[in-house]
């Protein structure tokens, strides 16, 4: 378990709240659920509804749709995301690749930071289209 300094820390450093004001990162780090995983474990399959992202303190989780990966999260990066706002089911399934400590960030308290500090949405946006850009560029070689 986090302390919450250190879970004030972590929060900041990951990059879609890495540029928001400190008051503004303590109540969110504030918020979020703390959750621990086995290895093995999904986090989230395929096809379920989503209503939250996750961040990762400690070990990795592999996103992939049936056997093939399309990432792998590590330590301070984040996953789960599009279902949150597009409210649609989850694209892919996400399963631990070891024991996991995760930060939890449901819908609603997404959008309540949103409303309060706008420029995450700005943060979360640019984050995205770095992804796809990515995409694009893994598809084009």
């Amino acid at each position: 378990m986090l302390t919450s300094v250190d879970r004030l820390l972590f929060v900041r450093r990951v990059p879609i709240f890495n540029e928001l004001r400190d008051d503004f990162v303590v109540r969110l780090a504030s918020v979020m659920n703390e959750l621990s995983y086995p290895a093995n474990y999904s986090i989230f399959k395929q096809g379920e509804e989503g209503r939250s992202l996750y961040i990762v303190v400690s070990g990795k989780v592999k996103v992939h749709i049936g056997e093939t990966k399309l990432a792998e999260v590590e330590q301070g990066k984040y996953f789960g995301e599009m279902a949150v706002f597009d409210t649609q089911p989850r694209s892919a399934t996400a399963t631990t690749v070891d024991p996991c400590e995760c930060l939890e960030l449901t819908q609603e308290q997404l959008y309540d930071a949103i409303e309060e500090t706008p420029e995450i949405a700005v943060n979360i946006i640019r984050e995205l289209s770095r992804i796809i850009r990515r995409l694009n560029e893994s598809i084009n070689h």
